[in-house]
């Protein structure tokens, strides 16, 4: 609506250019809304009226009925008005609009950094130059501005208004950004990782054409999960060639992929790191036939080098690596100097590290991060962080990504939201 979309089909219509118009959600609605504020209600206003706030200044004059809209009992809706608001109240209150009409202006609308004055035609110009309101703002007038203190749903989110940013893979972030979102922040892609294949399937093929001497194959990770699954198909196999062996995943999320292979896993220690898996294997004996690990090329030798101490034949294949990928970090990094990044996620020691060489050293990257939250999902990744000179602000109990949100949302105060529901998959709204 206003966005000059129609002038911009003529333009192509012109050129004998085919084209495709796809609507969306205008502004006009969807940042009142997000506001809190229904630009249209049974009983205050049953009807909506959207006016151009940025007239083209060619035009003889003004196309804006003043008298009819400053009369009208419905809401009015202002795009673009932000450096005519001034105009905007004088024109409504001088055609009959009383200065006590609620008004209201809305910046950024859905964002994370969405910013909300409300008022009255009396003093709405006044409030939005102590608050140094400027555009992108959407401005509303009317009766149904009221209800914004019931219906202020977005704003009271517990992480509204912060940028949090996602160092994890980006083919990996998606059900973190969408946690994130649900409550309230804003997630900004930052890949310090990119998951590639090993260099050599070789000692992998080697391994899986060797499984029947295998009595357990542990997974480490819902990487290597999904990477030996894969390759299983690649060479002409399948899950069946793990009937018969014991499965052990270091975590519920590695047992939920492993399962759409169509394989349980027969053990998931309570603690998701590699102790925990030693703890639970404490009672087994080991030490009858050969363990397989497919993991990360570079990961902790904790696991195997304790397992081969109690006597057990433990092979090793690297499944996957994780390099830095080549996209530029200058958007992220330029939020960081701009002190625009309330928080970073760490979902590995990989992801650490590679923060701290894409941002050219700790020397760089210390100024960069003293007002922004450290939040990493486990004790081994918090230890990478404190060894580079990081303070970690928040670490769950569970190495979960759910968990890990969760944690932010208890950090910022939110234990009310969690408490509720808010932002989980049985959410209120």
């Amino acid at each position: 609506v206003f966005g000059r979309g129609g002038e911009e089909a003529e333009a192509l219509a012109s050129a004998g250019i085919e084209f495709e118009v796809v609507p969306g959600v205008t502004a006009a609605i969807a940042a009142p809304a997000y506001a809190g504020i229904p630009v249209t209600h049974r009983t205050l206003a049953s009807t909506v009226t959207f006016v151009t706030g940025h007239e083209d200044p060619d035009k003889p004059s003004t196309g804006v009925e003043w008298p009819r809209l400053a009369t009208s009992h419905g809401t009015l809706v202002f795009l673009m008005g932000m450096k005519n608001l001034p105009s905007i109240v004088a024109n409504l209150t001088a055609e009959g609009r009383s200065s006590t009409t609620p008004a209201a202006i809305i910046r950024w609308g859905t964002r994370a950094a969405q910013q909300t004055v409300v008022g009255t035609l009396a003093d709405i110009v006044e409030k939005a130059h102590a608050a140094n309101m400027e555009p992108p703002t959407v401005i509303v007038v009317g009766d149904v501005v009221g209800l914004r203190p019931q219906l202020n749903w977005f704003e009271r989110r517990p992480l509204f208004g912060k940028r949090i940013l996602m160092t994890r893979a980006k083919e990996q972030a998606v059900e973190l950004a969408e946690r994130l979102a649900s409550y309230g922040a804003e997630p900004v892609e930052a890949p310090t990782i990119h998951i590639v294949p090993p260099v050599d399937w070789a000692p992998v093929d080697q391994a899986i054409r060797a499984i029947d001497t295998y009595g357990w194959v542990i997974f480490t990770s819902v990487n290597g999960v999904a990477k030996f699954m894969t390759r299983l198909g690649t060479i002409g196999l399948d899950s069946r060639c793990l009937a018969g062996k014991q499965i052990c995943c270091i975590g519920p999320r590695t047992a939920q992929k492993l399962e759409k292979f169509g394989v349980r896993a027969d053990m998931v220690p309570v603690d998701y790191q590699a102790e925990g898996v030693l703890a639970t294997l404490g009672t087994q004996d080991v030490a009858k036939g050969r363990i397989l690990i497919p993991r990360a090329e570079v990961a902790r030798e904790l696991l195997p080098d304790e397992l081969r101490a109690r006597g057990a034949h433990v092979d090793v294949v690297s499944v996957y690596r994780t390099v830095i990928p080549d996209e530029e970090a200058m958007g992220w990094r330029q939020q960081l100097i701009d002190r625009q990044i309330h928080a970073v996620t760490f979902t590995s020691s990989s992801t650490v590290r590679n923060f701290v060489e894409i941002l050219g050293g700790m020397e760089h990257v210390r100024p960069l991060v003293q007002s922004v939250a450290v939040a990493c999902i486990g004790p081994i990744t918090a230890k990478t962080a404190e060894e580079y000179g990081l303070t970690v602000s928040v670490m769950p109990e569970e190495n979960t990504i759910p968990a890990l949100v969760d944690a932010i949302v208890q950090h910022y105060g939110g234990c009310e939201q969690l408490a509720a529901g808010v932002g989980s998959k049985n959410r209120p709204w």
